[in-house]
């Protein structure tokens, strides 16, 4: 994990929480150090929904041929899964949560919010709970992505659940988009990326060392 308990900027959950955020391993290459490869990269990025090198893709961009297919994949995720918008975001962040990512949550809970995910859903979810009144379909997904994360598979009865709802192929869209979301927050983790919104922590670090501020 990339936070540590001492002074800095804060972050508001039942109690004010203040953490230390380390430098980043792999910030942004500048322009003039990208070989002929990452230039393409960043090129075909920038052309793209994107509009810029941002994110996993800044730390990302020392392995070109990586980025290259990841970003391809990603657009994929986030624009042409089977998967309701929706449902989605809501697989994304029961990952980014898993894996503490503080920049892929602080990024998609306005996309889940504009989706219409709830914002008591939301909340549950940052703090590991199950949320209450959720829809079908996103108990299903909630069920679903649950077991996959922590039991690394899914049962007969959650697959069969799943199925029924969405279909087979919106079924291995839903896995896609946990895995891709799980891979770029392994990255930022490791990276240490900085996360959005002048490095406000919305998540606290799961088990946590940190003690509540005074």
């Amino acid at each position: 994990m990339y936070v540590s308990a001492k002074h800095a900027p804060a972050v508001k959950q039942k109690k004010q929480m203040r953490f230390n955020i380390l430098r980043e391993r792999l910030p942004r290459l500048p322009p003039a150090k990208l070989n002929a490869a990452q230039k393409k990269v960043a090129a075909e990025i920038s052309a793209g929904p994107r509009k810029d090198v941002r994110g996993p893709f800044v730390p990302m961009m020392r392995s070109p041929g990586l980025t290259g297919p990841t970003q391809v994949l990603g657009a994929y995720i986030r624009w042409g899964v089977k998967v309701p918008f929706r449902l989605a975001e809501f697989a994304g962040l029961m990952a980014a949560r898993d894996w503490s990512c503080q920049y892929e949550w602080a990024v998609h809970v306005p996309h889940a919010l504009r989706g219409g995910l709830s914002r008591d859903t939301i909340a549950a979810l940052s703090e590991c709970r199950r949320p209450h009144n959720m829809k079908k379909d996103e108990a299903i997904v909630y069920d679903f992505v649950n077991e996959l994360l922590k039991n690394r598979s899914v049962s007969d009865t959650t697959y069969a659940r799943a199925v029924n709802q969405f279909g087979e192929e919106s079924v291995v869209d839903l896995v896609g988009v946990v895995g891709y979301y799980a891979m770029i927050a392994m990255l930022m983790n490791v990276a240490r990326t900085a996360p959005p919104k002048d490095g406000i922590l919305q998540l606290v670090a799961l088990p946590q060392y940190a003690k509540p501020a005074a």
